[in-house]
């Protein structure tokens, strides 16, 4: 890996404000953002990289390495949260594995936005059906995560506490980032096919203000990371230790499935970052709904307090660097 491509991250203007974050928790400081804006940005964030990646998916077209990219992407969110069960039953009980699994099966669509930035500042290009990508993996991971708990440890819960696995589909697929994305999504595309015009007065709400409101939100993320830090106490030497190695695991087997599908440079390192990264918003969400013998610090923790930083730190560059040497078109 190229130490240009790390020091290139860390000194973007989103990565310092994450950074801002953090420190204002080690030195207490209280500066502190109000609850309704972090939420108000994470909404914004989705809209905008929806109605681009519509955008970018209808002058693209989904012909070529699109659907079969796709259901790549899906097969990942469904393989990875078993092999997951498999390391994790090693030291946890079945509820705390399943959830902590279903994580790691699910994506950050921070992460991948982070990605989107770095891409621009190497000036590498990348395509629109990336974002369908990224809206399809969060759901099957949640619905493999329940069935691991239904399939894994059935005795130990009362018949009353059996899952209802209407509201569970209901969650895993019409939570609000993915409707919210998904939704971005098709209107931008038929935005660009229908009314060019409109697509022409929506781009100062959708690029202008983007990287401003990506650098906002981070500076929130810093400080809820470095919070979330001290849960990691309890969550031990093995969780902490899966919470860095799981991600270089899932980037390996990203990078040679990018390859595979010969994915060019910007699209494959949105392809890794998207199999690296582990959900703190949607999972956690339906996992405190259906599986309420898990332990939130323990699968909140390892994804936000490790993972994520880890991923948006150095990940990225890193798995940059992967691809610049495996990928041949990437060199």
């Amino acid at each position: 890996m190229e130490s240009s491509l790390v020091l290139q991250n860390l000194l973007t203007p989103p990565v310092l404000f994450f950074f801002l974050g953090v420190l204002a928790v080690l030195l207490g400081s209280d500066l502190e953002i109000p609850a309704p804006l972090p939420k108000l940005f994470s909404l914004y964030l989705l809209l905008a990289i929806g109605f681009k990646g519509g955008l970018e998916l209808q002058h693209s077209g989904i012909s070529g390495p699109v659907l079969p990219t796709i259901a790549a992407a899906v097969g990942m969110s469904l393989l990875v949260p078993l092999y997951s069960f498999a390391v994790l039953r090693i030291r946890l009980d079945s509820f705390n594995a399943a959830a902590i699994a279903s994580t790691y099966g699910s994506i950050s669509a921070v992460t991948f936005i982070t990605a989107e930035s770095f891409l621009e500042t190497q000036h590498l290009a990348h395509d629109g059906f990336m974002v369908a990508a990224l809206a399809l993996m969060e759901s099957p991971a949640i619905i493999v995560g329940l069935l691991l708990v239904k399939l894994a440890a059935p005795q130990t819960r009362p018949k009353q506490e059996s899952m209802r696995w209407g509201a569970v589909l209901h969650e895993a697929l019409l939570n609000g980032s993915v409707y919210l994305l998904v939704g971005s999504l098709v209107i931008g595309y038929l935005s660009a096919a229908n009314s060019p015009g409109s697509v022409e007065k929506m781009l100062p709400f959708t690029d202008k203000l983007f990287y401003g409101a990506l650098s906002f939100f981070l500076l929130d993320m810093g400080i809820v990371a470095a919070q979330r830090v001290r849960d990691l106490k309890g969550a031990g030497s093995f969780l902490i230790g899966f919470s860095l190695l799981m991600p270089l695991l899932n980037a390996g087997v990203g990078v040679l499935l990018a390859r595979a599908l010969g994915l060019g440079p910007g699209n494959a390192l949105l392809f890794v970052v998207l199999c690296a990264s582990a959900s703190y918003i949607a999972v956690p969400a339906a996992m405190r709904m259906t599986v309420p013998e898990a332990n939130p610090s323990f699968y909140i923790s390892t994804a936000l307090g490790l993972t994520f930083p880890f991923n948006i730190i150095v990940g990225i560059p890193l798995y940059m660097g992967l691809v610049n040497v495996l990928i041949p078109s990437a060199g």
